[in-house]
This record gives C-alpha cells, sequence and structure tokens, in this order.
C-alpha cells in the first residue's frame, strides 16, 4: 500500500498481490473529511492504521463492487460512519459476498452493511460534491463533482482508455453516454479508482469515447455484413487474456461486441 497527496487529495493506492504476482491495483480517496471508496476486504489489515489515523467523517462508494465496497463493514461497525451509495446498490450492499467465487478470492469476503441512498449533493467539511449518475460499469455507479474546484472522482467509469474485456453485467453504449455526461463538466485532472491520479484526465475520456464510438460503428457493420458476435470478437480481440477463464467467461472482450450491438 502507498499513500500519496494529489491537490489536496490523498490517494491510497493498493497493489493486490495472489502467489506472488500483482493482479490488479485499486484506490480509495480521502478528501476534506470523506472517504470515496473504500478497497477491498483482502487489504483490510493494511487499511486499519490509515483509518485510526485520518478523522473520517463519512464513506462514498463510486458503486458497490467488492474492490470499492470491502472494508467498508469495518469502518461502519467501528466508527459508525454513514456509508453512502446509489439507490440501485443499497440491497447489494446488505448481502454478504453476494459475487462468484474467484472474486471472492481476489477481493475477499465483504459481509453485509447498511448503506444510505445519495442524494443529488452531497456535503463534506468544506466543500460541496455533486453526484453524477454514470452506469455503464455498473447499474449503481456514480462520479462525485465538486464544481468550484474542478476535483472529480470517477469510480470505475476510465481506467484504461482502449478497454479489451469487460464484465457480462457492463454496458458499453451506457458507458459512452455516461462519460458524455462527464464531459459537460469543467476539470482537467480524474480521480480514477484503478488508474489513481491523471492528470490529462478529460483528454483520457475522450480518447476512450472516441475509442469507443469508433469501434461500435465498425462493430455495427461487420455484424451487418453477416459475421457473428464470435467473429468480430476474434477480429478485434484475438487475445484470449486470463481473466476470461478465470471468471469463467464472466469478463471477456465477446461483451464489448454484444453489449454494443444489444439495442440493433
Amino acid at each position: 500500500m502507498q499513500i500519496d497527496e494529489k491537490d489536496d487529495v490523498t490517494c491510497v493506492k493498493m497493489d493486490i498481490v495472489l502467489g506472488g504476482q500483482k493482479i490488479n491495483t485499486v484506490y480509495a480517496f480521502l478528501v476534506d473529511g470523506m472517504l470515496i471508496d473504500t478497497g477491498p476486504k483482502h487489504m483490510e489489515a493494511e487499511l486499519i492504521p490509515f483509518y485510526e489515523a485520518h478523522a473520517i467523517d463519512f464513506v462514498t462508494l463510486t458503486h458497490s463492487h467488492e474492490d470499492h465496497s470491502g472494508t467498508a463493514p469495518w469502518l461502519q461497525q467501528k466508527y459508525e460512519v454513514p456509508i453512502y451509495v446509489h439507490a440501485n446498490g443499497v440491497d447489494i450492499c446488505t448481502q454478504d459476498w453476494p459475487y462468484p467465487k474467484y472474486r471472492q478470492m481476489t477481493w475477499g469476503r465483504r459481509v453485509g452493511f447498511t448503506a444510505t441512498p445519495f442524494e443529488n449533493t452531497i456535503q463534506s467539511r468544506n466543500r460541496e460534491w455533486k453526484v453524477i449518475y454514470t452506469p455503464g460499469h455498473a447499474d449503481d455507479h456514480v462520479a462525485l463533482f465538486d464544481e468550484e474546484n474542478g476535483t472529480l472522482f470517477s469510480g470505475d467509469l476510465f481506467v484504461s482508455p482502449k478497454p479489451k474485456v469487460i464484465m457480462s453485467s457492463e454496458s458499453i453504449p451506457q458507458t459512452m453516454d455516461s462519460i458524455r455526461t462527464l464531459l459537460y463538466y469543467d476539470f482537467d485532472s480524474i480521480f480514477c479508482c484503478h488508474a489513481g491520479y491523471v492528470e490529462n484526465g478529460k483528454e483520457m475520456l475522450k480518447q476512450k469515447l472516441d475509442h469507443l464510438e469508433t469501434l461500435s460503428e465498425e462493430v455495427k457493420i461487420l455484424h451487418k455484413e453477416g459475421l457473428t458476435v464470435e467473429e468480430i470478437r476474434n477480429k478485434f480481440y484475438p487475445k484470449k487474456y486470463p481473466v476470461i477463464s478465470v471468471s469463467g467467461g464472466e469478463w471477456d472482450s465477446l461483451h464489448i461486441v454484444s453489449s454494443i450491438l444489444e439495442k440493433e
């Protein structure tokens, strides 16, 4: 775990290691007494000293996935802090490890906790944050934006400009719409929960949108020419990434193609 400061935001970087290999990186952020995401259950022992050393007024979750909410139960039990999530994620938060076994092994087994649904804005000590509904990666995904300072927490909306695999529950069209929503606002950098602080974040979001728009048009053309979803996947994503087999297909390049064609 590494801790850094960027633009008055404390960035907590967590590298997830299994079998001696780093398999993922996830971030939590602390600003003005507000904790954005809590990291996974597997990082709880490392995070507790950080929590004990900092004053946390409340927790906001960009979404309910276990790598973002894993230590929320500990914070609630220890400090009784309010935890906020989009209304679509409230019931998910009450459940014990409501996700497949491979994700339990990767992130840990998060127990249920009580979350409060967001309103349109949320107030930290000295700053007001606009809660922006940004589905695509998850149905309860939000971004948090301080319009006065131009500070944007984008959750998992960015991650990378050219995704190679997505979850079966994700939607590329919704992701594109959510990026368009964010690009309306005045900001430069972003705080991404997997890429960390991205200095040219607005430009990188534009690059991702451009890539997905171009990809979507090419996929639709190939489908109209008679190619199957599998054939289109093999054309754009010939590599078989390990996560596809590890996840039993929950993560796959195939889902990128099928989600683009879903409304065709």
